[in-house]
């Protein structure tokens, strides 16, 4: 399994807008293994790789005149912050770019990504410490925008080097623990290393693929979907594939009822959230074929959230969509924990899924 990818992939710093250092490493990393590769307007990269091998010149289906086109949809950014203001002491306050639990911002390491150059820096919310606080100050949970920075340097170096519209991410290196990889960004940063890594798999089939393959790493997911709308929109999948995490609640305080997925017991065969229904004949395809290769697997569904895969499947005409997952504990944190065997099945299935589509 390729860590070192992974592991490149979630500490590369990329809000929402500001994706053009992950997307530079992609670009990179799959030189040769597509056909075709452009950036469009928002950002997102767009990788089109065409039909090869025995199974291009055998006998398949045309789907709107052309053969099927399958899209992957493996969004770049992590959650993050932009700078909003830069006090007269030079601390650093800010507007949040996706969704954040605050319990999770105390006292964290984080890095400030301006053109000039990172800056470290550590986010705490204002208020008293522990040992001059009242009961009462600790029972508060503060809202985001009461978080600021500390550089440790001085104002007028701040302002010099830091400025409004520049953006944080927390910082903090991937790590091996057990059977489990944690890290930040890993939503979604997994999706990204499934987009290349499923592509290098399928490469080994023999028989190549009848289907036209469109793996496309979408900007701007975690406020709405927007780099997966319009890339959806100009390659007019037949097929779209949401690539995401989901919630792998199986651990203390969460009944099993909430738990979405469990650890260890394969990919997510995402059937519904907020955004989209998956389509259920493009599951039962993909169900199938899990089976007869013995890819584990769990059917997830996900009570609020979305994923890209809702975009592909209300681009242009349409297109049947389904997500295919994998379970992460502790989500939108600087420990989001995956299991190695869940990733794999995760790029399994989606190599299978495309050799065998027509």
């Amino acid at each position: 399994m390729n860590v070192d990818l992974l592991k490149r992939l979630c500490e590369t710093p990329g809000v929402p807008g500001r994706e053009e250092r992950v997307r530079a490493l992609i670009e990179k990393e799959i030189d040769g293994l597509f056909d075709e590769v452009r950036t469009d307007a928002m950002g997102s990269l767009i990788c089109t790789r065409h039909p090869r091998g025995k199974a291009a010149s055998g006998k398949k289906k045309a789907t709107r005149g052309r053969p099927t086109r399958v899209m992957q949809l493996c969004h770049m950014d992590e959650i993050g912050f932009y700078v909003t203001y830069v006090d007269d002491k030079g601390f650093l306050w800010l507007n949040s770019a996706g969704g954040f639990d605050t319990r999770n911002l105390f006292s964290r390491r984080v890095l400030i990504c301006t053109d000039d150059g990172d800056y470290k820096g550590v986010m705490n919310p204002g208020g008293r410490p522990v040992h001059i606080s009242s009961p009462k100050d600790r029972e508060k949970v503060p809202e985001v925008k009461e978080f600021f920075v500390d550089t440790g340097m001085a104002a007028d170096k701040v302002k010099k080097r830091i400025k409004v519209g520049d953006y944080v991410v927390m910082d903090e290196p991937l790590i091996e623990i057990g059977d489990k990889l944690v890290s930040k960004a890993m939503d979604n940063r997994v999706a990204c290393w499934l987009g290349i890594e499923s592509v290098r798999q399928l490469d080994k089939n023999k028989n190549g693929h009848a289907c036209e393959v469109v793996v496309a790493f979408t900007v701007q997911e975690e406020v709405g979907l927007r780099g997966a709308k319009t890339a959806s929109h100009a390659v007019e999948p037949d097929i779209g594939l949401g690539i995401d995490v989901t919630l792998s609640c199986d651990t203390p305080g969460v009944p099993p009822e909430e738990a979405v997925t469990r650890q260890g017991q394969g990919f997510g065969l995402h059937i519904k959230d907020s955004s989209f229904i998956s389509d259920y004949k493009l599951t039962g395809e993909i169900e199938k074929l899990a089976q007869k290769h013995k890819i584990a697997y769990q059917r997830t569904i996900l009570a609020a959230g979305g994923q890209d895969g809702a975009a592909a499947q209300q681009a242009a005409a349409g297109a049947r969509a389904v997500g295919i997952t994998v379970g992460t504990r502790y989500i939108h944190t600087v420990t989001e924990m995956i299991d190695r065997k869940d990733l794999a099945a995760a790029r399994d299935i989606l190599a299978v899924y495309m050799g065998a589509c027509e």
